[in-house]
């Protein structure tokens, strides 16, 4: 008989939190309940989670995931098959390294280009601001509302920025209404 433990034993360092969420989602079955209502989790699940961390931390998406433990649990699969899925994942990733390459090399030229000085000329505001009217300058400094974006962190409230690791998982997340 396996031994059970509670969602902290079991969390194989996934987060308590993601683990009721891969319930939510059918990524990972249901855990049973003892008599006081907390769930007890089997070496299976335990090792399904490790599975699910050892993904993420490879940067397959939730669906990637699913399609992998399905292939997993498949005694029938080709490595064909599971060949393919990472294959597709590696060739997202090496465009996304290509584009974020791109913004990197970009983002040099212009931080090459501006003086840093006490001048207000600044070669990176003109280069962002192109093709538009000085008149057309914003009138204000905006002011983010609370619970946006710290320092270092994603833009604001619809600012239509996009989370980078969002980004690096091929989400989009948006942050309230414009």
């Amino acid at each position: 008989m396996s031994t059970l433990m509670n969602i902290g034993q079991a969390a194989a360092g996934v987060s308590p939190k993601m683990i009721r969420h891969y319930e939510l989602i059918g990524l990972l079955p249901e855990a049973d309940r003892n008599e006081s209502g907390y769930r007890l989790y089997s070496e299976r699940e335990v090792s399904v989670l490790r599975f699910i961390g050892r993904s993420r931390h490879l940067g397959f998406s939730i669906p990637q995931i699913a399609e992998l433990i399905g292939l997993w649990s498949d005694s029938q699969r080709s490595s064909r098959e599971v060949k393919t899925v990472a294959e597709r994942h590696l060739a997202s990733l090496e465009e996304k390294r290509r584009e974020i390459e791109q913004m990197m090399a970009g983002l040099s030229d212009l931080v090459q280009a501006c003086p840093g000085d006490d001048r207000p000329h600044c070669a990176i505001l003109d280069t962002l601001s192109q093709h538009s009217l000085d008149k057309h300058q914003p009138s204000h400094r905006p002011q983010l509302k609370k619970g946006s974006a710290k320092e270092g962190e994603p833009a604001a409230a619809g600012s239509g920025h996009i989370d980078l690791m969002a980004w690096m998982r091929g989400v989009q997340v948006h942050h309230g209404a414009h």
